[in-house]
């Protein structure tokens, strides 16, 4: 498995996108981040916080029972 930046595995809804937002904010634009989370709602949250506030997200696939997310900050403000 690929290193992660962000286990939020455990977390429900909304603390894996607020940790993502959060570890975002002291990434320099065009820079990536990984997250491996089993929120089951993380499918939908994610994409759609990432399409809110500008950012990209890479990568999204299955991975040992959980969802790992390789996002790319863009230079949107939230």
């Amino acid at each position: 498995m690929d290193e992660v930046d962000i286990d939020a595995r455990g977390l429900l809804c909304p603390l894996p996108v607020l940790r993502l937002r959060k570890r975002l904010q002291g990434v320099a634009e065009g820079g990536e981040l990984t997250m491996l989370t089993d929120d089951p709602v993380a499918v939908i949250d994610v994409p759609f916080f990432c399409s809110e506030a500008g950012h990209e997200v890479v990568e999204a696939r299955e991975v040992e029972g959980a969802r790992f997310f390789r996002v790319r900050r863009g230079s949107g403000a939230w």
